[in-house]
């Protein structure tokens, strides 16, 4: 009989600017703008003991909070693998600083909730 396969998330939130030097030129987002985004964090396994879970997620809120933070109410175009802030570089620069203390971790997804957007990772 195999194990169950569970996954677990938690969620953050930050606020941040940016801008898309090489968008089309008669887009607003070539100019300098922000959103308030949210993030999720997936990780994916069996339960392990001797508690019983996945993971702990009082470690994964603490994390996903900690790289959030490092994005909170700055300019993302100035941190190193976001100067190009798409979804997509931002789901990624979550996870591989995620990754190493969850292996597990399956699933990134960054949206903008105030204007519909998202873009989830699937690792």
């Amino acid at each position: 009989m195999t194990q169950p396969v569970f996954e677990i998330t938690k969620a953050a939130t930050f606020d941040a600017a940016h801008y898309f030097a090489e968008g089309p030129q008669h887009r607003p987002y070539t100019n300098l703008h922000g959103h308030s985004f949210k993030v999720e964090a997936t990780v994916r396994g069996a339960t392990e003991e001797p508690v019983g879970w996945v993971a702990d997620l009082a470690d994964l809120e603490a994390a996903l909070k900690g790289v959030a933070g490092q994005l909170d109410h700055g300019l993302l175009n100035e941190k190193p693998g976001l100067e190009r802030p798409t979804l997509e570089h931002i789901c990624l620069y979550f996870a591989e600083r995620l990754k190493p203390q969850f292996p597990g971790l399956c699933r990134i997804v960054v949206s903008r909730p105030t204007i519909g957007e998202s873009c989830a990772y699937a690792l």
